[in-house]
């Protein structure tokens, strides 16, 4: 006999209800023990933890404030003649909690013969450097200050990481990275050769000192505003590096671009026999400038192989070629080569370690360093004067020299500066 319709289970009755969390009570000695879904449990309520999480920070900003009351005034309630501070109600004010500002209520006390103290601990938690510290982080990373406030995880409701904000505290806070800067000391730095280089940032030009030292490590000097063609900028530049420690009477390896007045600027200081290399890629980039592009890869080759010799009048002989085949096809790279091709052949004449003529040979680590800093500024979308470019710059090269490895072969560096005091003898029996 056939089962009734109605009898029959269809696809809709034989589906199994949904899975719900199982609940599971246990007695034990009084006690009632709950088993939870602990994933579940955790995935339904992690917004609440980080809440609650916010909030036991903010407690315990303000019981150790509390604290402090209680150290000046005594216990709430207690009756303490000798006691030199009394409480005297609260009144609205802010923490700097995970770089935002949070509302509290700040207790006061008084002293018992008159006037307010200070709270000490209540001064350190609303220290807006905190927020700085906070922007600088972001900032560093690539956030612009439109987005800030869409990036920072606000743990708890506050206040001051709007744009207008992030902008004030950025502006603070690099304006002391580019005082720090340009006012470090040099003294202590054992330094032996100093690159100078003039970099297009943006709309301006600014003019970047690096330094470094015996042991291979590099060292930001300092960040100008000007071109290494403008005399009264090197003048400032070479006079602010001697005032801030670095000895006009020792012997250092000058890699500079072509300037002239840079040139100028490091003989007055210096003297006349002051060790000047001129960076390659100026100079290979002002002779091919007076080529067609046809010519320009057959020059090419011949000047990186002259400049690639380890003899130094072997790749003077092969300049000197160069630069007389030129005469023929034009005046001008020929001028351009003979200019200076004396200095672009210095570490063969002082016969430096080849392991380091790669690295000394140009300026390219000063425009190596500024290849992160664009980036790093790509978000900004007007530059309103130069001093805004000097802030930005130098707190990206401050970032930057904190990751900066030693130069490659640098344990060459002790015969370099056996090289250089070399020549401070030779020019002394001279």
């Amino acid at each position: 006999m056939s089962k009734k319709k109605y009898r029959t289970k269809t696809k809709r009755s034989r589906r199994k209800s949904p899975s719900s969390p199982r609940w599971r009570f246990v007695c034990a000695d009084g006690e009632v023990q709950l088993a939870l879904p602990i994933p579940q449990l955790l995935a339904a309520t992690h917004g609440a933890i980080e809440a609650l999480a916010g909030e036991a920070g903010l407690l315990v900003i303000k019981a150790m404030i509390d604290e402090e009351v209680e150290q000046l005034a005594g216990r709430r309630y207690e009756h303490d003649p000798e006691r030199g501070a009394v409480r005297w109600g609260k009144e609205e004010g802010f923490v700097v909690f995970d770089g935002n500002k949070v509302p509290v209520h700040r207790p006061r006390v008084r002293r018992a013969d008159g006037g307010e103290v200070q709270l000490q601990r209540y001064r350190m938690f609303q220290n807006e450097g905190r927020s700085q510290q906070s922007v600088v982080k972001h900032i560093l990373r690539g956030v612009s200050t439109r987005n800030y406030e869409g990036v920072v995880d606000n743990l708890c409701e506050g206040y001051g990481v709007q744009r207008s904000s992030v902008s004030r505290h950025w502006k603070a806070a690099t304006v002391k990275e580019l005082a720090a800067l340009m006012e470090r000391p040099l003294e202590d730095l054992d330094l032996c050769v100093l690159m100078i280089d003039g970099i297009s940032f943006h709309e301006f030009t600014l003019v970047v000192a690096l330094g470094v030292d015996s042991e291979g490590k590099k060292h930001v000097l300092g960040i100008w505003d000007g071109a290494t063609e403008n005399g009264a900028v090197v003048k400032a530049l070479l006079e602010d590096l001697i005032e801030r420690g670095l000895s006009s009477e020792r012997n250092y390896l000058f890699v500079i671009d072509g300037s002239k007045a840079l040139r100028k600027g490091i003989v007055s200081v210096f003297g006349q026999g002051a060790v000047i290399q001129r960076c390659l890629v100026h100079k290979e980039r002002n002779v091919l400038s007076h080529l067609p592009d046809s010519r320009h890869a057959t020059i090419r080759r011949a000047l990186r192989a002259a400049w690639g010799m380890r003899d130094h009048d072997e790749a003077k002989k092969a300049l000197e070629k160069l630069a007389s085949q030129l005469d023929a096809i034009s005046p001008g790279a020929a001028a351009s080569l003979r200019e200076g091709l004396e200095e672009t052949l210095t570490l063969q004449r002082i016969d430096a370690p080849v392991e380091l003529r790669d690295f000394l040979r140009t300026t390219n680590p000063i425009e190596n360093i500024f290849a992160r800093t664009r980036e790093l500024c790509r978000n900004v979308k007007r530059w309103s004067s130069a001093e805004m470019a000097l802030r930005w710059a130098s707190t990206m090269l401050l970032h930057a020299e904190r990751k900066f490895r030693r130069v490659i072969g640098y344990r060459q560096f002790p015969g370099l500066v056996q090289r250089l005091a070399d020549v401070d003898k030779e020019q002394a029996v001279a």
